[in-house]
């Protein structure tokens, strides 16, 4: 029996990993910032522990870590959910939007990461599943920000993949494509507030544009994708990246391909750029 903490975990695709832990009969903590917004069915689960946490207030990520290990006496598999999108050009962002978004994507979980790493390698063991995103290998109009804060969470998650290994912490990010959660509903996903019109008809506004049509109608199965986390995280060995969903696969083989494109003309002169002594 495994021992999951989940951020983020009252709504969408961290209540489906959250729930599809418990059926596997793991003990699961939920950290949310309101409590009394998890669902019934977790709520009044035997093996699951409900903490508050914000995870912006990094002076409360030490006490909902030893909540869990107190319940529990330990943290197997440290979920990073917790996230938010934002929308808008990048001349349309505002420092303090970007900032904002920044405290929850990518300093949040590196303070419940910081937090949680003790109690791994005082057990010598431990799993790091960071929610990224496709947008996060490849940068797409209309989301340049939230596409670098999720490059951000990749890079991080591939630096502690080596970083843990001598103490026996796996580290893997899931990069999902769009999955039919309400991450496209206000409550998670923000528009710059302002808007400047020479960007309507263009590849950035195109994106504003496609949001109302796309939500709630995603081609990702929150449930069968929170499914593959799970089994995936419950296997011997974690891969560095999880790429999640159709869509996601194809857009990797469009970034593949791009990197091929980009470097084939170019690979002779950047190996020349060394000193002609370089070994």
């Amino acid at each position: 029996m495994a021992t999951w903490f989940v951020t983020g975990a009252s709504r969408g695709l961290g209540a489906e990993v959250a729930r599809a832990a418990v059926a596997g009969g793991d003990n699961v903590v939920v950290a949310v910032r309101s409590p009394d917004r998890i669902p019934e069915d977790l709520k009044n689960a035997d093996n699951v522990l409900a903490v508050a946490l914000d995870v912006t207030d990094n002076d409360s990520i030490p006490g909902a870590v030893q909540a869990a290990v107190d319940r529990f006496g330990g943290i197997d598999v440290l979920v990073n959910n917790a996230g938010r999108g934002l929308l808008g050009a990048l001349e349309e962002i505002s420092d303090a939007e970007a900032r904002s978004l920044f405290d929850l994507n990518v300093f949040g979980l590196i303070n419940v990461t910081r937090s949680v790493l003790p109690v791994m390698r005082r057990q010598g063991s431990g799993k790091l599943v960071h929610i990224g995103s496709r947008s996060g290998f490849e940068g797409e109009p209309g989301v340049s920000m939230y596409s670098a804060s999720k490059f951000a969470v990749a890079g991080v998650s591939e630096a502690l993949s080596v970083e843990m290994a001598p103490f026996g912490i796996q580290s893997m990010v899931v990069e999902p494509g769009v999955f039919r959660t309400d991450f496209l509903d206000a409550s998670s996903l923000s528009v710059a507030a302002q808007r400047i019109s020479d960007y309507d008809g263009t590849p950035a506004h195109v994106t504003l544009d496609w949001i109302d049509q796309a939500n709630h109608a995603q081609l990702g199965d929150p449930i069968k994708g929170a499914a593959l986390i799970v089994e995936v995280a419950g296997g011997e060995k974690l891969p560095t990246h999880l790429y999640l969903g159709r869509d996601t696969l194809e857009r990797l083989e469009v970034k593949l391909q791009r990197i091929q494109d980009d470097l084939a003309p170019w690979r002779e002169k950047s190996a020349a750029t060394a000193h002609d002594d370089a070994v």
